[in-house]
């Protein structure tokens, strides 16, 4: 008996979701129509590599001028520095994926085009440690002191301090291409004007990178793509928290891969855009 239209579709969608999961890298795949002649190399991403044929759609992302920028979440000390709060259980991360020299890259190349950036930071104020819950990390930063300042309008003991700008990225902040937005306060944008602004300065597409990936960088992600952004993210720009039972970063690649329009290195990235600007 002839299987149904239905039977068809429910085979071949299963074959595209989840036929990549059984192959184990380095193997050969075949397309759809392909011959063995055609047959490609199978690869996930990873931090450093865009996937090859794992099984899943390729939508693409084009950076044109104009209406992309790129947004980089929490550029700062407590995160990025071998002397931040948190560099204990993200510096490997970081240190793997190059994230500080990554960010940088971007930073730069920003500032060599005139492409907007814009910054989405995490501080959390006085007032924000009387919260009445909190979640598991957000529990976490408020007893180790992350991101913490007086209150919006003090800056005393900013300079240097775990809520302040890499250091080597200071130099960037003083150009009119770089906007800082208001702080998130959990992980998403949702909480500052991040996407106000952008619409503001007509953008809809964004190139995504900072961190940290499975926290605030995913979430803001997410939240792009469900006001209307088109995201890709830069997959060795971003790097998270592991511990002995858990890896954030792990987990924000396959969401990063099954949500994103795009993802890809820095050094793709930063070679498309200046083709987009013509340089």
């Amino acid at each position: 008996m002839t299987p149904s239209f239905r039977t068809l579709s429910t085979s071949l969608a299963l074959a595209i979701l989840g036929g990549a999961a059984t192959i184990s890298a380095g193997s050969i795949v075949l397309g759809l129509g392909a011959t063995a002649a055609g047959a490609q190399e199978a690869r996930a991403a990873t931090a450093t590599m865009p996937p090859v044929n794992d099984g899943l759609p390729m939508p693409g992302f084009d950076i044109t001028q104009g209406d992309t920028a790129i947004v980089i979440t929490d550029p700062q000390n407590d995160f990025l520095s071998p002397d931040g709060v948190t560099w204990g259980v993200v510096g490997q991360s970081i240190t793997e994926n190059g994230t500080v020299e990554n960010l940088d890259a971007l930073f730069a190349v920003a500032e060599e085009v005139g492409m907007p950036l814009f910054v989405s930071p995490h501080y959390y104020y006085e007032h924000d440690h009387k919260w009445h819950f909190e979640g598991t990390l957000e529990t976490l930063m408020h007893s180790i002191g992350m991101f913490d300042r007086p209150s919006a309008l003090d800056m005393t003991g900013f300079e240097g301090s775990g809520a302040d700008w890499l250091e080597s990225y200071k130099h960037y902040f003083e150009h009119d291409h770089v906007l800082v937005t208001s702080p998130h306060k959990v992980y998403g944008p949702d909480s500052n004007d991040l996407a106000l602004q952008l619409r503001k300065k007509g953008i809809n597409k964004v190139i995504l990178g900072g961190m940290s990936s499975n926290l605030c960088t995913e979430s803001h992600m997410r939240s792009l793509i469900e006001a209307g952004f088109e995201v890709m993210v830069v997959t060795d720009a971003t790097a998270g928290a592991i511990t002995e039972f858990y890896d954030g970063y792990a987990a924000s690649l396959t969401n990063f891969r099954m949500i994103a329009s795009k993802v890809d290195n820095t050094d793709n990235t930063v070679a498309a855009i200046k083709a987009a600007y013509n340089m």
